[in-house]
């Protein structure tokens, strides 16, 4: 028997189409059929300029719009040879919020995936929590979800007055009531029954897939990219990577629940190292002058309206840099021909890979009710997938 899940279904969190073929109540096959939520934003991103396309990162992977921010602005620096000159203050910050914005990622997951699985209680945990970082993101941008706030060159704009204080008070209510969720779910055996030995995957499995982020870690493999290829200051930190054993939906389940153990502690030194100082590169060709500056001198005043009209133009060349997202290794591809819009822009979304495991992993070991559980686990984001 063959039948549709979706593409409008809740527990697919997403315009997501599974073709599934049963055999009673064991899957036999499981085809993902994905392109319901196609955007075109690659494409889009090369008839802007870098400023501008800037805006659209945010809606890629839109539970992580700062890490998505991030990924972009590194491989504009890249091209403008500036990745040297960010301001040290700026590159804490970033740390900071690119951990907030992983832990907010988490909570999500977290409380969608429990309730899929009947546990409603974690959800509302979570959205409750997670309300709080949405509220420091608004005190940073003036918004809470799409904030552009990590740009090329630096910040958008200073970290307001009490930003450290705020965060520093989250933590300390966060490091609470955190591990109330693993009691709420890892002391359920309904919770050990659904999810130990469901979809799991070998390390050779997980590297033939190219699978990256928690899911490939559950397997028993050590890599993050905060790690293997430091970015922003990130080896100036002390963390562990978490790793699981057997690559199934309980493993991935604790990979993630140690890696917001693991944020908290890194936000908590960010915050000790978190300088005074500027917070943009000091070149008007690349960030805007400050308002006040902008009032007083004619130079300022023209700098800001050809960085808004015109943009700059980085030399001809190309750029690739990735960081660790909440879903794994996230990526982007940027082509220059020396004008002010990139000649490509291509984006490497964890999810899309991340995604084609559902299938063989489900096949020949799964019963019908256990997609629900791979799927959550799986952690996707649609709006990556088909970009």
């Amino acid at each position: 028997m063959t039948i549709n899940m979706g593409p409008q279904h809740p527990s697919t969190h997403g315009v997501l189409r599974l073709v599934v073929t049963l055999r009673g109540e064991e899957v036999v096959k499981c085809e993902s059929v994905i392109g319901y939520l196609h955007t075109g934003i690659e494409k889009q991103g090369e008839t802007k300029t870098y400023n501008q396309a800037l805006t659209l990162t945010d809606r890629t992977d839109y539970l992580n719009p700062l890490i998505n921010n991030l990924n972009f602005s590194l491989a504009v620096e890249q091209l403008l040879g500036i990745t040297n000159k960010i301001p040290q203050r700026a590159q804490v910050a970033r740390v900071i919020l690119s951990e907030l914005q992983r832990i907010s990622s988490h909570l999500v997951w977290l409380g969608t995936h429990a309730m899929d699985l009947g546990a409603q209680s974690a959800f509302l945990y979570g959205m409750r929590d997670r309300e709080k970082i949405l509220d420091i993101f608004e005190m940073v941008s003036g918004v809470r979800l799409m904030t552009s706030y990590i740009m090329p060159g630096g910040l958008y704009a200073d970290l307001p007055t009490g930003f450290k204080e705020k965060v520093a008070e989250f933590i300390k209510y966060f490091k609470k009531t955190w591990p109330d969720y693993g009691k709420m779910l890892t002391k359920s055996e309904l919770w050990f029954e659904r999810t130990k030995g469901i979809c799991s995957m070998t390390q050779e499995e997980a590297l033939n897939w190219g699978v990256t982020g928690p899911i490939l870690r559950s397997t028993g493999i050590a890599f993050d990219l905060r790690k293997a290829f430091p970015y922003s200051g990130y080896e100036t930190y002390e963390f562990d990577i978490p790793t699981g054993k057997s690559g199934d939906v309980y493993d991935r389940f604790m990979v993630r629940m140690l890696e917001v153990d693991q944020s908290i502690r890194i936000i908590e030194q960010g915050l000790e190292k978190l300088p005074e100082g500027e917070w943009q590169v000091n070149d008007l060709k690349i960030v805007p002058p400050k308002k006040y500056q902008i009032a007083v001198t004619m130079e300022s005043l023209i700098h800001h309206f050809k960085l808004y009209t015109e943009g700059y133009k980085p030399v001809a060349g190309e750029a690739y840099s990735r960081v660790e997202s909440a879903r794994g290794e996230l990526a982007c591809y940027l082509v220059s021909n020396g004008t002010n819009k990139p000649y490509r822009m291509r984006l490497r979304a964890p999810s899309f890979a991340n995604l084609q495991t559902l299938g063989p992993s489900l096949e020949g070991r799964s019963m019908f009710a256990d997609i629900v559980a791979a799927i959550g686990s799986i952690d996707i984001i649609l709006g990556e997938v088909d970009r």
